[in-house]
């Protein structure tokens, strides 16, 4: 099983430290933010300690590709309505792809973004638009999560991803990050994975499932609403949590933990030895 979590990055050690992290739950994945999600202040590559995380995943038989870098939340290329962010959008995208050229990482995970006030299919088409005028480089794929639909997000049903997808100018560049926790709250039942995979490949094709976000929920199927909850304590359940991992399908795909810290510690190797062993422990 390919499984790892998010893990912060953080002086002094940096990546370093976030690979030490995520082998301290056992992990063989992992995913990061290059600097604070919520601003665009971004330390210099030179201080990243790049070549001694590069070097611990190699002597843990660790691929680079499990490295898994996830934009900031300030990027939001639907925002048609003020010019300003739709620059930022672009700008601040095309520098966490030159950081992940350096880092050696080759999946990002990006938000498709909110319309704020205009409505769906402006914001979808400002996604395609912006999109457009990044160039990525490399071999780096991006990869659009599918989102739970609060608000004025979009994302939350196949259909917009594939949309987007099918209009971008790097086709090849770009792919889907599937997060079980937002795909439930859209409104697919998880309890028939078959089918939602079934639909997914239908509408987008499996060739473009590059990681998965596994997470429980807090919400009812189809309460677009977006909260995280610890594996098998919320509406989704360990055992449907459990086979989804499982699923050969999805064997070569790494799944990503971002469910919520307990008592202010994270839960990450309980859950991942509990997905593993197939034995759910109950908090």
């Amino acid at each position: 099983m390919i499984i790892g979590c998010h893990v912060q990055m953080k002086a002094p050690k940096f990546l370093e430290g976030s690979v030490e992290e995520a082998l301290s739950y056992k992990a063989n994945a992992l995913m990061l933010y290059t600097g604070a999600p919520q601003n665009t202040k971004r330390r210099d590559i030179s201080e990243l300690h790049i070549a001694q995380a590069r070097e611990l995943m190699k002597k843990n038989d660790i691929p680079m590709e499990r490295m898994i870098i996830h934009a900031p939340y300030v990027i939001n290329p639907a925002n048609s309505v003020k010019p300003e962010v739709a620059e930022l959008a672009v700008s601040m995208l095309s520098g966490e792809l030159k950081r992940m050229e350096a880092i050696g990482a080759r999946y990002l995970v990006l938000h498709p973004g909110s319309y704020t006030t205009t409505d769906l299919d402006t914001g979808i088409n400002t996604i395609i638009t912006r999109l457009n005028e990044v160039v990525v480089p490399g071999n780096i794929v991006i990869c659009l999560e599918t989102m739970a639909g609060k608000g004025s997000e979009c994302g939350y049903r196949f259909e917009h991803l594939a949309h987007i997808l099918e209009n971008l100018n790097q086709q090849e560049r770009y792919g889907v990050c599937f997060d079980t926790c937002h795909v439930n709250d859209a409104g697919y039942d998880l309890r028939c994975f078959d089918d939602v995979l079934n639909e997914f490949d239908r509408v987008i094709g499996l060739r473009h499932l590059h990681v998965v976000h596994l997470n429980d929920s807090k919400n009812a199927l189809g309460a677009r609403k977006d909260r995280h909850a610890n594996i098998g304590e919320g509406t989704i359940g360990f055992d449907v949590l459990r086979a989804i991992a499982m699923d050969e399908r999805l064997a070569d795909v790494p799944k990503i933990l971002e469910t919520p810290y307990i008592d202010g510690q994270a839960p990450y190797g309980r859950e991942i030895e509990m997905l593993r062993s197939g034995r759910y422990d109950p908090v």
